[in-house]
């Protein structure tokens, strides 16, 4: 449900991008669904039930979709790479006397779940949260943590029930817990509406070393980000240099200020 209709919002907004010419923001449109949502996050999604071996009406169902899906982007990509996506088409089917130049554009007749896009929207944003701590605070990759889940809406608990397979799987989760057992050590938090996650970090990094190292980097990152500031805030700099320098200074501000904003918010989440 979530995944076509994400389709339907990608062909109204691709509609509306060719009809005033903005070839530019066409190809955005169709390149970030294609990259972020399909590639990223549908196949990642649906990965468990594409590679079970068992034959099952979800595995259909799931297959059904998937190449629906595929077929809608050949057609929505075709008039910016044509030739490749008219080398797949004809390879991912039987489609004889049918080049996909002579194919309909899509008209998908299915309305938008809303309840459904709440959810795996739910889901990723979790997810990538998790996946976010674990990069920022440094925890190995091949390291399973612990997840403490607090939720005070039904709504959010049962997302954690039904999703719990996918969560384990893709934030490297070991366990999801209550968190009426309590905690223990240090550890940090991750909050997605309406639910609080807790990850137990006692043996996994050392918790002394790494607030050391990120209190360093979040003070080189602000020195920076306050000396590029000082920098734009003189007339005569912005005035004076060159146009390339100025476009430098500032994307290398935006580049520090953020790092900074990232890397205070990873020395929060250790307390």
């Amino acid at each position: 449900k979530w995944i076509i209709g994400e389709v339907s919002e990608t062909l109204a907004a691709l509609d509306s991008a060719m009809a005033e010419l903005r070839f530019d923001a066409a190809a955005n449109t169709i390149y970030h669904f294609v990259w972020d949502q399909f590639c990223d996050w549908y196949l990642e999604l649906s990965k468990s039930t594409l590679q079970d071996d068992n034959t099952t009406d979800s595995l259909a169902e799931t297959r059904a979709v998937a190449g629906w899906v595929l077929d809608q982007i050949l057609v929505m990509l075709h008039p910016f790479m044509p030739f490749v996506t008219e080398e797949l088409w004809s390879s991912l089917g039987d489609r004889t006397n049918y080049p996909l130049i002579t194919a309909k554009w899509p008209e998908p007749d299915a309305a938008i779940d809303a309840e459904a896009k709440r959810q795996v929207e739910w889901l990723i944003e979790l997810v990538s949260q998790v996946r976010s701590v674990r990069a920022e605070l440094n925890v190995p990759p091949s390291a399973k943590l612990e997840m403490i889940a607090s939720t005070k809406s039904p709504w959010a608990s049962n997302l954690v029930k039904e999703f719990e397979p996918l969560i384990l799987r893709m934030a490297r989760i070991s366990e999801i817990r209550p968190h009426s057992l309590g905690l223990k050590g240090a550890a940090a938090q991750v909050v997605v509406e309406d639910g609080l996650f807790i990850l137990p970090l006692e043996g996994m990094i050392d918790i002394t070393a790494e607030k050391a190292r990120l209190r360093k980097a979040l003070e080189a990152s602000t020195k920076e980000a306050k000396s590029l500031n000082g920098r734009l805030s003189n007339p005569a700099f912005v005035e004076k240099a060159k146009p390339e320098a100025v476009e430098k200074a500032r994307a290398d501000h935006a580049l520090h200020a953020a790092e900074a904003e990232r890397l205070a918010a990873a020395l929060a989440r250790l307390g």
